[in-house]
């Protein structure tokens, strides 16, 4: 088992000729479509029949907008808003984190404030982004459905 999961690990030697995950940073978030983002967000929820926190911020990670729906777990207030705020300050899904981790990239765990869990999705607009979104309260998967479906506010001409 160890040897499959070194086999699985990226050469971190290797040297990129673009900077990844290099999202150009805009103008945060409206309040206004931070709660349109978090209405879709609940929206698709509802249709699921599951109860989940949303928290939408800024570009610094700041919180612009939140909700959390009738009996979705209190445990998960804080695990929504690290998830926007590790997506946005990251410039990347967190899922990118959880796969990392499951790949045994162990430096991953050592990174500040770092969420490795699915749920959170920067939200990009004319390419710079503007914000994140952060789901929580279900599986993983279930908070990755919410979420996009949330950020799809803002990403839909990604």
């Amino acid at each position: 088992m160890a040897s499959q999961a070194q086999a699985q690990v990226p050469d971190l030697n290797a040297i990129p000729e673009k900077m990844p995950f290099n999202i150009p940073y805009g103008p945060p978030i409206s309040a206004e479509r931070a709660h349109r983002v978090i209405e879709e967000g609940i929206a698709e929820a509802r249709r699921r029949g599951w109860e989940l926190n949303i928290a939408v911020v800024d570009p610094h990670g700041d919180l612009k907008a939140f909700t959390r729906m009738d009996d979705a777990a209190l445990a998960s207030i804080s695990i929504a808003q690290h998830k926007a705020r590790t997506a946005a300050r990251y410039r990347r899904e967190t899922r990118v984190f959880e796969d990392g981790v499951m790949k045994g990239i162990a430096y991953l765990t050592t990174l500040d404030d770092v969420i490795a869990s699915r749920g959170g999705i920067p939200l990009v607009e004319d390419g710079k982004l503007i914000g994140a979104v952060g789901c929580s309260g279900g599986t993983g998967s279930q908070d990755e459905v919410v979420c996009r479906a949330a950020a799809s506010v803002v990403n839909r001409e990604r």
